[in-house]
């Protein structure tokens, strides 16, 4: 992609407006929150002392409506402290311009690093940057520097305590996060009525492990309906698949396959009514003709094979589904799955940023140019005659993400929403003139619209966060003269010193997608081994280890989905890895784990026959995906001699499992269409052939 159209894709990506659920209730209590803390400041310290705390109040609700299942009490305390932290650091340096920028440079950097812990993190980190750059010109005095710090903290407190005070959906993340897990697998067996190899998504499922996690504290309270719906979802879903595919289900038509449609066409219905339970607390209630469909007799005479203990085990789990989705009042049921404390995560995040420290880490290229954008952008702002000069990197550290999509969408976004919003404020300014109570409520109003819409787009953000600051400087009487063009132009000065910074210094993904393909092949091999050997000795063998070799699979596929989402934009050209081959390989891929999860559905029980052929089939594909994983990092098409010869030696016996033996045929198919996707001489080849005969048609 030429850099025109790169700038042309990410503007429009920048600038777009996402239809969202809003939380209005939770913007309200922000937004009453926000106004506690002014009010109260403003009334008993004074306008230095409000605009201060307003930041802690506004940057601290922020940080509670980031995507993270932590609590919101602990999210806008740690918001509010570090914010308070640096802001009483800075005003030590402020004076002494040398030592400022090396205290910026040193805290921006570690804000870069952070966002190897996860985009929560470094919003909060980057964010206390770019708050930093206004706070510290506010105080007068080591005391008054002091006093300032801790108002801010109080704005965090006091967003903490409203969360714990005035609780609105109480687990509500947690439940959409299990609805919208339910939800797909019931649009996904919809699907496979028409389409016996319909892609799934696993997204929705690992959204809803991560929310499944909790604390102790929060295990003794959690609905019991949060609790035991997640896994089932995750077993149905191989079972939806296995009844609805061909090679281990039924044929593709007559009274079998008209059955199967019925059965998936009920489990949607079903698990349609449980995600709406889940979302809503309120009990399920199943369709009358779901119903029958799941309970009728004729299923078990008119499917046979794997297919027919498909059917019953799809029953079975959709009954307990239903039963655990519905609100009850009693204890959770098991063990849950425990989120480590904040405290006990500090040497593992210690450990994540010391890893990205190597010049060839995306996280610490982005450290490097955040830094070089915000010190470079403080001391040309502070050179120019315009005053506020630190707006220039404000905009820049706000805008700026480790990968080239966001910085460059997002640079756009804020100069675009910034002209909007402080045009907006300006007119108001110029028109009411008002005070200093009035500007605070308008401030307050502005940032229950950036609360409100923050996730339906950037550039909506910005509006409302522009008119937010200039409504609360307006507040100490300063004349939108003195602020507004300022504010336009180093913004302006900002984003593209971002823009600049990575274009100079980028990281892109498009190099590292073999390196992103490779892991992928080597998970899924993993995966598909395990299942293949539980057949060859059922009863040494647990779930436990399909589990494990399964989450590690859904990790790197979406890695590899994320990093071609992000290199398709990036206007680089390919090196070793075509767009088309990059979308051959994932297809592979995607059959290979998708055959092996249709094999994970009639996993054998401990005490079933043993098929012993299959124990040199997952050898040869752990030892062949390793291989081939390698030779994908080195540009190579890989080869499956192994994974052959172990079939070829079937033919030659009897393996009894058909499951197991169309499975094996399938997998060797799915890993010939990677070899074929990674061959680029033979896609080029194909491609001049195609073009040759059309060119005979034309003619």
């Amino acid at each position: 992609m030429s850099w025109l159209r790169a700038l042309k894709a990410t503007a429009r990506s920048g600038l777009t407006v996402e239809r969202r659920r809003l939380e209005p209730l939770a913007a309200l209590r922000a937004a009453v929150g926000l106004a506690l803390v002014v009010g109260a400041s403003l009334a008993l310290f004074g306008v230095g002392v409000a605009v201060s705390s307003a930041f802690g109040a506004f940057q601290a609700a922020i940080a509670t409506f980031q995507r993270s299942w932590r609590p919101r009490p602990t999210l806008a305390l740690a918001s509010g402290t570090s914010l308070a932290v640096s802001t009483f650091l800075g005003y030590l340096t402020g004076a002494h311009v040398a030592l400022f920028l090396a205290l910026l440079a040193l805290w921006t950097f570690l804000a870069g690093l952070a966002w190897a812990t996860g985009p929560t993190t470094g919003i909060i980190a980057s964010s206390n940057v770019a708050i930093m750059l206004v706070t510290v010109t506010l105080p007068t005095s080591v005391a008054d520097a002091a006093g300032h710090a801790a108002m801010i903290a109080v704005g965090g407190l006091v967003q903490a305590a409203l969360i714990v005070l005035v609780p609105i959906r109480r687990w509500g993340a947690q439940r959409d996060a299990l609805a919208d897990a339910l939800a797909a697998e019931a649009d996904y067996a919809r699907r496979l009525r028409h389409d016996p190899y319909a892609p799934f998504d696993p997204v929705p499922l690992m959204t809803a492990r991560s929310a499944a996690a909790v604390s102790p504290r929060q295990a003794r309270r959690r609905p019991a309906e949060l609790h035991g719906a997640r896994g089932l979802a995750e077993r149905i879903r191989p079972v939806l698949a296995s009844l609805a595919d061909p090679a281990v289900g039924v044929p593709d038509g007559g009274p079998q396959r008209d059955r199967v449609r019925e059965l998936l066409a009920a489990a949607g219905a079903v698990l349609d009514t449980a995600a709406h339970a889940v979302r809503h607390g309120r009990p399920a209630t199943i369709p009358p003709a779901a119903l029958a469909v799941l309970r009728t007799p004729d299923t078990g005479t008119v499917l046979t094979g794997p297919a027919r203990r498909a059917a019953a085990r799809l029953a079975a789990l959709l009954e307990d589904v239903v039963e655990t989705a519905t609100p009850t009042d009693r204890a959770g049921v098991g063990e849950p799955r425990e989120r480590p404390s904040l405290l006990s995560l500090l040497p593992v995040a210690a450990r994540t940023v010391r890893g990205e420290l190597r010049p060839a880490s995306p996280v610490f290229r982005h450290a490097v140019r955040v830094t070089a954008v915000v010190t470079g952008g403080y001391a040309i702002g502070a050179a120019l005659p315009l005053g506020h000069g630190y707006w220039a990197p404000m905009a820049a550290v706000m805008a700026m993400r480790p990968d080239f999509t966001q910085t460059y969408s997002r640079s756009v976004a804020r100069f675009c929403g910034t002209l909007l919003g402080v045009a907006l404020a300006t007119g108001v300014v110029q028109a009411a003139h008002p005070g200093r109570y009035t500007s605070a409520a308008l401030a307050v109003a502005c940032a229950f619209g950036m609360y409100l819409l923050m996730r339906t787009g950037y550039a909506v953000a910005q509006v409302c966060v522009s008119a937010y600051v200039v409504f609360l400087l307006g507040m100490g009487g300063a004349e939108w003269t003195q602020t507004v063009p300022e504010r336009v132009v180093l913004t302006l000065l900002g984003g593209v010193l971002a823009m600049v910074a990575y274009a100079v210094y980028p990281a892109w993904e498009t190099p590292r997608l073999r390196t992103r393909l490779a892991d992928w092949l080597a998970a899924d091999g993993r995966y598909a081994a395990c299942v293949v050997a539980h057949y060859a000795d059922p009863a040494a063998r647990g779930p436990e280890a399909v589990r494990r070799t399964l989450l590690a699979t859904r990790d790197a596929r979406v890695a590899w989905q994320e990093a071609v989402e992000r290199a398709a934009h990036e206007p680089v050209r390919h090196r070793g890895l075509s767009r088309a081959a990059a979308a051959g390989a994932g297809d592979a891929l995607a059959q290979l784990g998708r055959v092996a999860m249709l094999m994970e559905a009639h996993l054998p029980d401990r005490d079933a026959a043993p098929v012993p052929a299959a124990a040199a089939l997952a050898e040869a594909l752990r030892l062949a995906t390793e291989q081939g994983a390698r030779a994908v990092r080195e540009r190579r098409v890989p080869a499956w001699d192994g994974v052959r010869e172990a079939l070829a030696r079937w033919d030659a016996g009897t393996v009894p499992d058909p499951v197991v033996r169309n499975g094996g045929r399938l997998l060797l198919e799915a890993l010939d269409a990677l070899s074929e996707a990674l061959d680029e001489r033979r896609v080029e080849e194909g491609r001049v052939e195609e073009r040759r005969v059309e060119g005979r048609r034309g003619g």
